[in-house]
């Protein structure tokens, strides 16, 4: 969809070089095969690259432990090396989630009180708010790849949704990675309007190791955007998908 806006994307690039010369911003990056790419623009944004934001903790004085990317080292209860001093969120290791932080001040808290929480991170959902939206939870092709996972591949696009039709939001698709023995859901990405909200049904079935095949049997109002994730799960069994 970017493509079709004109917009060209360089995936695993590492910039090099960034000048200036009067209005016109250069760039310089290598290619994964060592080449050599120059882009020009008229400004450079630069999306990346977040530190841990923990100047003024003084945790010098308090003997925490920061790892070399400044980052307060935690073990799996999220305490820190001083027993009575805990760090969640943005200055611990993990995605940089609002979300994220949220789960893990209410683990610590459930701790405190005597309980036995557990976080997930495979299943915190990441969403980027661009439009068309984007969101996704679990594995991509390439972990499961490196991983040598045997899965399958479900995917199903809006412009089949008579609701996605009716609000002329046909831009996107649902994408369902699941095991291709045992049919787990083991990843769900997509791209379109509403995705952000659609993706909590995902999580919801990974949290409870559903499979496509599970996915699919429920039923879905129509007409919704949700529908895509129904279609999606019944393309990644069989190729089953009702309106494709």
């Amino acid at each position: 969809m970017l493509k079709k806006q004109g917009f060209n994307l360089y995936t695993s690039h590492k910039v090099t070089e960034v000048t200036r010369d009067g209005n016109i911003v250069t760039v310089k990056a290598n290619s994964p095969k060592g080449e050599t790419i120059s882009l020009e623009g008229d400004y450079c944004l630069v999306a990346v690259g977040r530190l841990p934001y923990t100047r003024g903790l003084n945790l010098e004085a308090a003997g925490v432990q920061k790892d070399e990317r400044g980052r307060v080292v935690v073990n799996d209860r999220l305490q820190t090396n001083v027993p009575n001093i805990y760090a969640i969120g943005d200055v611990v290791r993990g995605a940089m989630l609002a979300h994220k932080a949220e789960e893990e001040g209410v683990l610590v808290v459930e701790q405190l009180a005597g309980q036995k929480p557990h976080i997930d991170y495979n299943l915190i959902p990441g969403v980027v708010y661009t439009w068309p939206e984007v969101a996704s939870v679990g594995k991509t092709e390439e972990q499961l790849k490196a991983n040598g996972t045997n899965y399958k591949v479900g995917q199903f696009a809006f412009r089949a949704l008579g609701r996605a039709r009716a609000s002329m939001d046909t831009d996107g698709f649902v994408k369902i990675l699941a095991d291709t023995q045992t049919d787990e859901v083991l990843g769900v990405h997509i791209i379109g309007a509403r995705a952000a909200d659609i993706i909590a049904e995902a999580v919801t079935a990974m949290e409870f190791c559903a499979s496509a095949e599970d996915i699919a049997r429920i039923c879905h109002a129509h007409p919704t955007f949700t529908e895509a994730v129904k279609e999606a799960a019944l393309a990644a069994t069989e190729n089953r998908a009702i309106h494709a």
